[in-house]
């Protein structure tokens, strides 16, 4: 991790052990689009499109830690970015994004 990098890379893997540990004080945002979060994402994770990320950024709790998730990690990464220069910390961005999740998924 670079020293000037507010956020932490977290793998796939560890983001479905934070899953499966059911934690209080973990959010998961997902940052795709409406279309893309519907042709597949994990579970109970909650949708704030990058695109809506600048009106709506209170919506995310700044006490618990939140991983950022999209189709490959660049999206979120930009997301972690954009929430760093917001204030937001105990943020981490799922490195490989979706396109490595091995998971569970729902369509809907």
């Amino acid at each position: 991790m670079m020293l000037n990098q507010l956020w932490t890379d977290i793998t796939p893997q560890e983001v479905e052990a934070l899953l499966q540990n059911s934690r209080e004080d973990v959010e998961f945002i997902d940052v795709r689009e409406l279309t893309e979060y519907k042709e597949g994402h994990i579970p109970g994770v909650k949708l704030i499109p990058l695109s809506q990320l600048e009106v709506r950024h209170d919506e995310i709790d700044r006490s618990k830690e939140t991983v950022m998730i999209c189709r490959s990690g660049n999206r979120s990464r930009q997301a972690c970015e954009f929430l760093s220069s917001h204030g937001h910390r105990k943020l981490h961005n799922m490195t490989g994004g979706m396109l490595n999740w091995h998971g569970e998924t729902s369509r809907d």
